[in-house]
C-alpha cells in the first residue's frame, strides 16, 4: 500500500499514461482528457447544471486551505483534480473556493469517530475519540438524511479547501474512500463565489453549489480486497442502490476515473467539471431528491 508522496506520487504519475478509464474500456489518460473537456468547453458546449444535493450530517466548515487532506490516513491514493465553471457562460470560475470531506477506508468522518462507519460500526485499527459529556450521538445509520450532526472529536483528516486557479482547478490529494451503513462510495462537495480568502478562511460571498461525488462500480469493487478496505465488514451498496445518486453522470457527480485495472493499488486519478451558477445560493439543506430550495440571500461566511 502505497502512501500520498515518494513511491505513491510517482505511482500516480506514472499510471496516467498506461490506465483505464473506468467509465469505459477504451484506453486513455489525463492529459488527454483535459484536453477533451477544454475544446467541448471552447467550442460553448456548455454543460447543464451540476445537480444540488444534501450537504450531510458531517459537514464542519473549518476551511482549511490545503491540497493533500490525508494526513494519517492509509489507503489508495486519490489525486482528484476539480473544475468549477459557469454553466451560461462555460468560462472558468477563477478564485473561487472548492471544499471536500469524505470518509477513511473505513467509512469513519474525522470529526465523527464516536459514530463509527455512520452508525454501523467502529473504525478500524483505532477505537472512537469519546464524545463530550451529553453529546448526541449523531444520526441514524447512514447518514443519508439532512439535519447536522454534533461533532464527536477535533480531527480534520480527509477534508479541504483551495481557491480555484485561472482555469478553475483544484487539485486534491486524499485516499479512496471507503463505505459505510446505507451509502454508496462518495465525496462531499461545495463550491464559494464572491468571498476572499483570509488569514482567517474563507469569508463573505455565498456557497454556490453543495453537491457529492460518486465512483463507477468496477473501480470501488477492485479496492474490496486490499488492505485497508478489506477489513470494513459493512454491507456495500452500490452506485445503483444509492439513495442519493441521481443516475445521470458526470451532471449527477460520477467522477472520471483513470486508474491501472493491473493494480488500482498503485493509484487513482479522478477528474469532474461542475457547471454552477456563481450567483446562486445552494447550502445542501433539501430534500435527498437533490433539489434543495436555494437561499433568498448570500450567506455572510462560506
Amino acid at each position: 500500500m502505497l502512501a500520498l508522496g515518494g513511491a505513491g506520487a510517482v505511482a500516480l504519475a506514472g499510471i496516467a499514461t498506461a490506465a483505464n478509464a473506468s467509465t469505459g474500456d477504451t484506453a486513455t489518460d489525463l492529459g488527454t482528457l483535459d484536453a477533451a473537456e477544454a475544446n467541448a468547453l471552447a467550442a460553448g458546449a456548455c454543460m447543464r447544471l451540476t445537480t444540488e444535493q444534501i450537504e450531510g450530517p458531517y459537514y464542519i466548515d473549518y476551511e482549511l486551505f490545503r491540497k493533500n487532506v490525508v494526513e494519517d490516513r492509509t489507503g489508495i491514493p486519490l489525486l482528484l483534480r476539480l473544475r468549477a465553471v459557469d454553466a451560461v457562460t462555460c468560462r472558468p470560475i477563477r478564485n473561487s473556493a472548492i471544499e471536500i470531506w469524505h470518509c477513511d477506508a473505513s467509512g469513519v468522518y474525522s470529526g465523527y469517530t464516536g459514530n463509527g462507519n455512520g452508525g454501523g460500526g467502529t473504525p478500524t485499527g483505532r477505537p472512537p475519540s469519546p464524545p463530550p459529556s451529553g453529546t448526541p450521538t449523531g444520526p441514524p445509520p447512514g447518514g443519508g438524511g439532512g439535519g447536522h450532526a454534533t461533532p464527536t472529536d477535533d480531527l480534520t483528516w480527509l477534508r479541504g479547501i483551495q481557491m480555484t486557479d485561472h482555469q478553475g482547478f483544484v487539485t486534491f490529494r486524499t485516499v479512496f474512500p471507503g463505505w459505510y451503513t446505507g451509502r454508496a462510495v462518495h465525496i462531499h462537495t461545495k463550491v464559494h463565489t464572491g468571498g476572499s480568502r483570509t488569514s482567517t478562511g474563507y469569508t463573505g460571498g455565498r456557497t454556490c453549489h453543495t453537491g457529492q461525488f460518486y465512483f463507477a462500480e468496477n473501480a470501488v469493487k477492485a479496492t474490496e480486497g486490499i488492505a485497508p478496505y478489506a477489513a470494513n465488514t459493512v454491507a456495500r451498496v452500490t452506485l445503483d442502490e444509492d439513495m442519493l445518486y441521481p443516475g445521470t453522470g458526470t451532471q449527477g457527480g460520477l467522477l472520471r476515473l483513470v486508474y491501472d485495472r493491473r493494480g488500482i493499488e498503485q493509484g487513482v486519478l479522478g477528474s469532474i467539471t461542475m457547471a454552477v451558477d456563481p450567483t446562486a445560493s445552494n447550502e445542501g439543506g433539501g430534500s435527498p431528491g437533490g433539489s434543495p430550495a436555494p437561499e433568498s440571500s448570500p450567506s455572510p461566511s462560506a
